[in-house]
């Protein structure tokens, strides 16, 4: 690919680049839990290995992320962005015809790499093209353009499964994908000159520290939470992560500052999607599952129930918006973002049950997806103008990689304790609560489990696990409640409460075009 320059700026055609490949990456999280049913059949794989379809996407996603911004500061925003594109490109082709899932899984690895690159090098794009007020508009539309990305991954792929099968949603963002990469070559590039060096020794040790971590929170449902070997993995990532942090306070210029989040105000915007990948994030992967296994719903089914949570995402926003900008203020807004996180999981808790309708829970859905509209489209603009000008694009680095990690984290620790409730409530049922059990039953293979008894007890015991996997999802919803009220708490104390003030517009950032 050529790295020439063309003198013209192009901020429209930047900025459209960067979205559409933007709302790709959190569709290829939330569209592939969809898939996962699918995928676990056709390729005859148990709920681990399946976990790290959509783990290890978002887990190199998170960790490269700091890596390849420094690194785009040094070869070049435009090409680590035509790279990155490139990248996630060939890895969706090669998931639409992988044959295992070990491969799978390392296929999507290799694709949340591309997707790192991508969104830090397109967030550096933006700010080198944007000044003033157009930087913060630009920067809604991205946010907005991600939040459309999660709420659009699990409808479409659900009416791309039911007609074509699992393998056309990595085929779908592979399509996008190229017509992002066949506009690259008109775009500006753009370095820091005052970048030297990627800081190695700090992305091995967070990336390290963040996958152990992850592989402890999926493994201690299967092994139990007592194992040698959990036990281990535990005491390693609280190792590496110290190390990590060792590491980053000997640095001249860190990637990751540590300083920054001695700034109340950074620390609850770095916090505020954490909280929120508790509240929207982990039920848009788990309760996919849980229409299909118990209410026997296709895919297709599944993913258009699944609109109820997910087009509030993306018809919120401009009201988030204008409610901070105009009548309540930031604070306030982020703030009633996450309580209608937690009445809406709180509401759903108490109405979900097999064979409970659509309108029964469309309301609660509606709710939660309402509360993550709400930040959508001020998050990244607020978190980025939060620090001075100069320090603009690290901030964006550490805040998305905050936001990835959490969703990450989120995921998994979620689905770890929503198998771990799960066998909880089998036991003393007419077969042994074994975490394999609870494993098929969460992965919504109702089917599979029940045949372990004889023919004659099967529809009864369905039933059984039915009840059991239901009470275990409402026992992990009130816990998602409560995560997003102590977080709403903590955001309202750190966040400094300001008047709406519309006319002030953003400082500028990077040079005008």
């Amino acid at each position: 690919m050529s790295t020439a320059s063309p003198p013209v700026a192009r901020p429209g055609l930047t900025l459209f680049a960067v979205c559409a490949a933007v709302l790709v990456l959190p569709a290829s999280l939330t569209g592939t839990s969809v898939a996962l049913p699918s995928i676990a059949a056709d390729l005859h794989a148990t709920l681990a290995p399946t976990q790290w379809v959509v783990n290890a996407y978002n887990l190199t996603f998170a960790t490269f992320m700091l890596a390849l911004g420094a690194l785009a500061d040094i070869v070049g925003r435009k090409r680590m962005f035509g790279t990155g594109v490139a990248i996630f490109a060939l890895t969706s082709l090669a998931s639409t015809f992988a044959g295992d899932i070990y491969l799978l899984d390392a296929l999507r690895g290799l694709s949340g790499i591309g997707a790192a690159a991508v969104l830090t090098a397109g967030s550096a794009m933006i700010a080198d093209v944007y000044q003033g007020a157009a930087l913060g508009r630009a920067f809604g539309i991205f946010g907005t353009a991600a939040g459309a990305g999660l709420a659009l991954g699990p409808s479409t792929s659900g009416l791309l499964i039911g007609a074509f099968g699992w393998r056309s949603v990595f085929f779908s963002h592979l399509l996008i994908m190229v017509v992002v990469l066949a506009v690259v070559p008109l775009l500006r590039e753009s370095r820091n000159p005052a970048a030297s060096k990627v800081d190695w020794l700090g992305t091995a040790t967070f990336t390290a520290g963040l996958f152990v971590f992850t592989l402890a929170i999926v493994e201690g449902p299967q092994r139990g939470w007592l194992d040698v070997l959990v036990l281990v993995l535990l005491a390693a990532a609280v190792l590496l992560l110290r190390l990590f942090v060792g590491v980053e306070r000997r640095q001249r210029q860190p990637m990751f500052d540590l300083a920054l989040f001695r700034q109340p105000r950074f620390v609850a915007l770095c916090l505020l999607p954490v909280v929120a990948a508790f509240g929207f994030v982990s039920l848009a992967v788990l309760l996919p599952q849980y229409f299909i296994g118990v209410d026997g719903v296709t895919s297709q089914g599944a993913g258009l129930r699944m609109l109820l949570l997910t087009v509030p995402v993306l018809a919120v926003p401009m009201i988030g918006a204008w409610l901070a900008a105009k009548l309540l203020g930031t604070r306030t807004v982020l703030v009633l973002s996450l309580l209608c996180m937690a009445v809406g999981t709180a509401w759903l808790a108490s109405v979900l049950g097999p064979g409970v309708g659509v309108a029964a829970i469309a309301l609660p859905l509606l709710l939660v997806g309402a509360g993550m509209g709400l930040n959508a489209g001020i998050l990244d603009g607020v978190a980025i103008s939060s620090v001075e000008p100069e320090r603009a694009g690290m901030a964006a680095g550490m805040f998305n990689t905050m936001r990835l990690a959490g969703e990450a984290v989120a995921i998994a620790i979620m689905g770890a304790l929503l198998v771990t409730f799960t066998q909880a409530r089998l036991r003393g049922g007419p077969a042994e609560a074994t975490s394999e059990l609870a494993s098929q039953v969460v992965q919504g293979d109702l089917g599979a489990a029940a045949s372990r008894v004889a023919d004659a007890d099967r529809a009864g015991f369905a039933g059984f696990l039915a009840d059991g996997y239901t009470g275990a999802f409402q026992t992990t919803l009130w816990l998602i409640a409560g995560i997003c009220v102590v977080g709403s708490v903590v955001i309202a104390v750190l966040l400094p409460g300001h008047k709406p003030a519309p006319e002030v517009a953003p400082e500028p950032v990077g040079e005008p075009a």
